[in-house]
């Protein structure tokens, strides 16, 4: 079902610094990430490069490497960067536990993708198993902010709490439903991953060193 119009858009500042890429984006398509269910519209991906790498690859490895053998999760450009809450509210929920798969791989990675995302449709119970480490943001009645794939043990809030915009959170990592160490980030309307819709939003300012 098709989220509602709104007569406003969510205005959201950074959560990342430095140079990156949004493979997953609303705005190249919607729904983002091919469906609309979890509240995934509008949802965004971060994935941070070197300015200094022509390729534009978001690891230090050969792309050989990569495909191959794998490569671990410090040989990515992103692993471990401060990520900043890009909204004020109270913190809903947080999870801090899940461990990090400690080789990044495509073939493998996709795989467990698939298992769990099988999974977490046929239990409808635990965002863990697609979110891993992750913090949900109550902006105000009827929207939410989730960010997810944080490395374990570096959530800095704690449920309950009041936080301000460009406060930190936590690191980008591996843990959950991912491909490569990123940044999900979505807005939604309700903190029931099983009915929520997502939100469009729009980011107050950022530059574009690709433009």
């Amino acid at each position: 079902m098709a989220e509602q119009a709104r007569n406003d858009i969510l205005l959201i500042s950074m959560p990342v610094h430095g140079i990156w890429i949004t493979p997953n984006t609303p705005g190249s398509k919607v729904p983002s990430h091919g469906t609309s269910d979890f509240g995934e519209s509008y949802a965004i991906d971060f994935v941070m490069l070197n300015e200094a790498n022509n390729i534009k690859k978001p690891y230090r490895s050969s792309i050989l490497r990569y495909i191959i053998t794998g490569v671990p999760l410090n040989d990515f450009y992103g692993w471990g960067q401060t990520i900043y809450s890009p909204v004020e509210g109270e913190i809903l929920a947080i999870e801090n536990d899940v461990e990090e798969r400690q080789k990044v791989n495509p073939f493998s990675d996709l795989e467990y993708m698939r298992k769990a995302t099988k999974t977490f449709i046929a239990t409808r119970k635990d965002p863990r198993i697609i979110a891993g480490n992750y913090v949900l943001i109550r902006i105000n009645k009827g929207e939410y902010a989730l960010l997810a794939h944080l490395v374990k043990g570096s959530v800095q809030v704690k449920k309950g709490e009041r936080i301000k915009i460009g406060q930190i959170i936590g690191k980008l990592g591996h843990s959950g439903n991912s491909t490569m160490p990123h940044l999900h980030m979505q807005f939604m309307d309700s903190d029931d991953f099983n009915v929520a819709k997502g939100i469009p939003f729009r980011i107050r300012e950022y530059d574009s060193p690709f433009a």
